[in-house]
Parts: structure tokens; sequence; C-alpha cells
């Protein structure tokens, strides 16, 4: 248990940071004061100042925090002490212009994908990659009447674009039954068939009846092509996921937090131990692959209080030619950070439970 939570502190941790710093170094670029680098939540454990910047380690290795000078109208120092008009310090973050802005509030969703491609180059340098080429069919389902041979490799689904086996083990499970058009290569010749997928009441989903992966090493362009095909596949799978969670195919049941995270981490370690340490370390480290792209797009969500609300609020200003006035944003942030607060909570209870219940 020791190694999980050491593993997953460091996990989050470098995730987190890879966020904030992009908050952080696009703001400096820009002009605009960072009054606080903090990572974490809760009790304060070290902190110390450099320069304008007070950096803060907390106890709860989850979250983090960049704060800027005048947002949602908080300043170091209060432009004079009747509140009333007067000098305000300066490098205010309401004060940058609002590309400015946008491109900081950016930031740190996209340094997320850019950690997780940097961190798919070592996946991929080290493991390879698994590309869509049918090993096997299964006798009884479907592929076979479709006309599909060991050998093929599969390049799209339903005119989706198709790179990596776990694009095709995905469309598969969420398929719900329906007819998937698929285009596969045979001899360096394109070819269409439509396949339904079998249900398996054993497994409860359903299957197209093939056996699917071959794995090849990757260096050079390789390396960076099929290093972005991974980013690709997890960017798509989250979103695919949310889209499900809108239309209600997932339940908020199914969403999982710190505690969900760390309990799987642990199992993956024990799956994973018996084939030696780097093979551990490499499933982490795509694991992080996996966390930094759903941070950077959770993140991005339109909703207050994420990175997505402020967002919305500077692309409304752009709209408007002039900003949402900071006392109301930051009363709409407050409400969002509080629901947000009650969501982890719920989060939380459900992890727990599932523990207990497992």
């Amino acid at each position: 248990m020791v190694v999980t939570i050491i593993v997953f502190v460091l996990i989050f941790g470098v995730v987190v940071i890879a966020h904030e710093l992009g908050h952080f170094l696009i703001a400096k670029l820009n002009g605009i004061k960072v009054l606080q680098f903090s990572i974490g939540m809760g009790p304060d454990l070290i902190k110390f100042t450099k320069g304008e910047t007070k950096y803060v380690l907390k106890l709860l290795p989850i979250g983090g925090a960049c704060m800027f000078e005048g947002e949602d109208g908080i300043y170091s120092t209060a432009p004079d002490e009747a509140g009333k008009e007067g000098q305000k310090p300066e490098g205010a973050f309401n004060d940058a212009n609002v590309w400015s802005r946008i491109a900081t509030v950016f930031a740190g969703p996209f340094f997320n994908i850019i950690l997780a491609f940097l961190l798919s180059l070592i996946v991929v340098g080290f493991s390879g990659e698994i590309i869509p080429t049918i090993n096997s069919l299964t006798e009884g389902y479907p592929a076979i009447e479709a006309g599909l041979q060991e050998g093929d490799i599969i390049t799209k689904i339903d005119k989706e674009r198709i790179y990596l086996q776990g694009e095709v083990t995905f469309a598969s499970a969420l398929s719900g039954g329906e007819p998937m058009e698929i285009e596969y290569k045979r001899d360096g010749v394109k070819h269409t068939t439509v396949v339904t997928p079998k249900f398996n009441e054993q497994d409860n989903r359903y299957y197209i009846g093939f056996t699917i992966g071959e794995t090849i090493q990757c260096k050079g362009l390789d390396l960076i092509k099929y290093s972005v095909y991974e980013v690709r596949y997890w960017f798509k799978t989250t979103i695919k996921s949310l889209l499900m969670l809108v239309q209600g195919k997932l339940s908020a049941n199914d969403l999982s937090g710190p505690v969900g995270i760390a309990a799987t981490i642990d199992e993956t370690i024990e799956v994973t131990k018996p084939y030696g340490l780097p093979t551990v370390a490499l499933t982490m480290i795509n694991f992080a692959v996996l966390l930094s792209v759903n941070l950077g797009i959770m993140n991005l969500l339109p909703l207050p209080a994420l990175d997505g609300g402020r967002l919305l609020f500077l692309f409304v200003e752009v709209v408007r030619g002039k900003p949402v006035s900071p006392d109301k944003e930051g009363l709409v942030h407050f409400v969002g950070f509080v629901a947000l607060m009650v969501l982890m909570v719920f989060v939380l209870y459900n992890d727990i439970a599932r523990i207990f219940m497992h």
C-alpha cells in the first residue's frame, strides 16, 4: 500500500505541476503577476517566497492553483484603503490583453496534453505500439461471416480513422450491437464490410469475433507519429465517455476520484508486478498519460470554477468588447467551486463504497 501511495503522489504531482506550470509560464510571458503557485489541497506543508510569487506544497496530493494578481478582484495590495479608485498593483490579470488572458487560462490544459505526448514518447519508445492487425478469428461470431481474415489491418470504423488496437476494442465494446462499417487493408488493397457485433452474456459486452494486435517497434518519425496517435486515442475515449455520461449511458456512479484512482493504481501494480519493474513503470507512465489527458479535457469543460468556465467569460468579453463584472464572475466561480466540492464528496463516497463492496 505504501508503494501505491508513493506512485499515486508521483503521478498526480507530475500531472498537476504540468497543468499549473502552463498557467504560470504563459502568465509570466504576458506580464501577469503570479501571487501563488501551489500544489495540493488542505494545510500547507512547505512554503517559501521567491520574487513576487509564493510557492506552496499542501498536505493532500490532489489539485493545485495558480493565483494571479487581481483575479476575481483579489489584489496583493488594495488600490487604496477606502476601496475606491486608486493605483492598482502592476501585472493585474484583468489589465492584460484579453487574448493574453485566454492564452494564460488555456495553457494549463494545453500543458497537460504536451505532458501526455512526452510521456507517450517514453512508453512507445520502450514498449512499441500495438496496431490493429487481425491475429485470429472466433467461430460463431460475425467477423468470419463479414469476410475478415487473419492479417487484415483495420483502417476505419464507421468512417473514423483507426490507428491502434485499443481503438478497435473500444469501438466494439461501445457498439451496443449496432452494425459497424469496417474498412480494412489486405495485401495493400482497401476493402469495406459491415459487421454486427454479437453479445456475450458472460462478459456482458459485444464482440466482433477476432483477436487483434501486432506490436511494432517505433523509432524516429514513427515514434513521434505513434505517440501522437496514443494521445489521440486517450483524447477520443475521454470525450466519448463524457458524451455517454451526458446521454445517460453512464451514471455519476461510474465516476472515479482520487481514492478510486489510487485503487486502480494498486490493482494495476499487482497485475503487472510479476512481469518485472520495467513493465510496472511503463504501465504507470501510461496511466499518467491517461490522467493528464483527462485533466486537460475536464478543465476545458465550460463550467464555473474550471478553466473552461473562465475561458467562456473571456470569449464573452471578446464578443461584447468589454469584460463581465469581476464581482459577478467571481460569484459564479465561487458557486461553481462549491458545487465542485459537493461533487468531489459524492465521488469520494462512491469510491470508498466500491472498495468495501469489492
